[in-house]
């Protein structure tokens, strides 16, 4: 099974109300990373069978921005295993349950989504070995005796690698 981990875009500064916090929708920047992310995948064809998000209205707001990218026509599950206070065991437990998919998408917040990432694909030795900025997508190849990290993305590169794209910094010059 692939899974693809999304950190929840940029969203501005956290609020002091927990229920306030949870309710912070994304920023303008958090808008363009969802669309600089969702591009990359609908470039490289990613198709997934479900995504997964946390409750947490930035969270849901990155997962349908960048599954609308994706073509993604399914609903969106919300879960409480990609809550912020969420625990390793009840992500893997979600993991378990759609284990015949061939593509999920979760997306949530740190410091869980980084620490899940890093447990998975360290074999439950190293809760630090990657970090996930907001925005960033990685994708992992989950087999059955263990997990490969095979990419990760950040914003900030996405941004860099389009800018270079619509303009390009080499001299124009002719061959003759």
């Amino acid at each position: 099974m692939i899974v693809y981990f999304l950190r929840h875009a940029n969203a501005g500064q956290k609020r002091q109300s927990p229920v306030q916090d949870e309710r912070r929708p994304l920023d303008k920047e958090g808008i363009e990373q969802c669309r600089w992310v969702g591009r990359l995948l609908n470039t490289l064809d990613v198709h997934v069978d479900l995504i997964f998000s946390s409750p947490l209205k930035r969270a849901t707001q990155t997962a349908s921005m960048v599954g609308n990218e994706i073509a993604y026509e399914n609903r969106i599950e919300r879960t409480p295993a990609l809550h912020p206070a969420a625990s390793y065991e009840s992500f893997r437990m979600l993991l378990n349950h759609v284990r015949e998919l061939e593509a999920v998408m979760v997306v949530g917040h740190n410091p869980n989504m980084g620490r899940f990432l890093s447990l998975l694909v360290s074999g439950g030795i190293n809760e630090r070995a990657v970090e996930l900025k907001k925005g960033s997508v990685a994708r992992v190849e989950l087999g059955p005796k263990r997990a490969v990290l095979q990419w990760l993305v950040t914003p900030r590169l996405l941004k860099t690698a389009y800018a270079s794209t619509v303009e390009s910094v080499r001299p124009k010059t002719s061959k003759k």
